[in-house]
């Protein structure tokens, strides 16, 4: 694989050197080795990553009130309703055939660089997947989850940015890393999200 971005090597190199100094001068925190892999770090590099769905602020002329999550399973598009007649739109990957589903949920927990545990239902279809994964880039929830009632089904980040636009999870939200740190950052817990065919 090649590096597209040759210079962040270096700027590992010399992260890795501030935490270390960060860490001999008596700071609470240990240097981490994950710099880059999760946290505000991880948050800033993933701005600058192209997208293949550009996030953009569309008009909308749902009913739903302002701060829900409205999700087109058909349109594979995920709406933030601002209100006066707009809503930010974001490509999405959605519920393959089999796994997509509809129905009003609520956003019941939030998380920044979540941990994964596949569900049993999962490992029971894919029982070569780990047990566990610590959060940070190469975890399938990526850099935020939004946890939706007492499902299994998150709207959540993804390591596999191509997915966009396509009918490939379990029934999960996907979004790219960028954009659901923009999500996370305007949805509150109690936020009402609906999901239409």
């Amino acid at each position: 694989m090649t590096n597209r971005h040759p210079r962040l090597p270096r700027l590992a190199a010399a992260l890795g050197l501030c935490g270390a100094l960060a860490g001999t001068m008596g700071t609470a925190e240990p240097a981490r080795a994950d710099l880059l892999d999760s946290g505000p770090v991880a948050d800033f590099i993933n701005v600058f990553k192209t997208q293949a769905i550009p996030r953009e602020t569309v008009a909308y002329a749902g009913k739903e009130r302002p701060g829900t999550i409205v999700v087109s399973t058909s349109q594979r598009r995920l709406y933030y309703v601002l209100g006066g007649g707009a809503a930010i739109r974001y490509g999405v990957g959605v519920g393959r055939r089999g796994f997509s589903w509809s129905g009003t949920k609520t956003v019941t927990g939030k998380k920044e660089w979540p941990d994964w545990r596949p569900p049993a239902q999962m490992l029971a279809r894919r029982p070569d997947l780990p047990r566990y994964m610590a959060g940070g880039q190469d975890n399938p929830l990526g850099a935020r989850a939004m946890y939706l009632g007492s499902s299994l089904y998150r709207i959540h980040g993804s390591n596999e940015p191509e997915t966009m636009g396509a009918a490939v999870s379990s029934g999960c939200i996907r979004m790219t890393n960028k954009d659901v740190v923009d999500l996370y950052d305007r949805v509150k817990v109690g936020t009402k999200v609906v999901v239409k065919d």
